[in-house]
């Protein structure tokens, strides 16, 4: 997959929020969603959610570009999450993050269509260039 790393500052100054791709990130440590929301809010619009439920609830069946989940979140894992959003049809693209990789099963990160995975401690630069690149693959 080609993406330029140059796009993504020009593609949020020409976008209106209305149009900006749409990213949930779940992760239940707060510092990680504020992270996640200052390195995106200026090209898409960053939903910041606690754990699998809240996620769940609010974004069920609505139209999401990306889910960036962490592996470990309360109430359900963040692969058990992005199950129940493909089974309801959710057909944008996923990441994973994970302190845990060792709990991973790169089985199910294929059969649930999950794009890529990061383990933790992030590369915030890796990590941005591989959401820039899956987003600007979409229509």
């Amino acid at each position: 997959m080609l993406c330029q790393k140059n796009e993504r500052k020009e593609k949020g100054k020409d976008m209106k929020k209305t149009e900006m791709k749409k990213v949930v990130v779940v992760d239940d440590d707060e510092s990680i969603r504020k992270t996640f929301f200052l390195l995106l809010h200026e090209n898409y619009r960053v939903y910041p959610v606690k754990d699998s439920e809240e996620a769940l609830k609010r974004f069920e069946g609505l139209d999401i570009d990306l889910i960036i989940a962490d592996f470990r979140l309360p109430h359900a894992s963040g692969l058990k999450m992005i199950e129940r959003f493909r089974k309801s049809g959710f057909k944008g693209k996923a990441i994973l993050i994970s302190a845990f990789p060792d709990l991973v099963n790169p089985m199910e990160l294929n059969r649930l269509s999950v794009d890529h995975f990061f383990v933790k401690p992030l590369e915030l630069g890796e990590l941005t260039y591989s959401i820039d690149c899956l987003l600007s693959n979409l229509n």
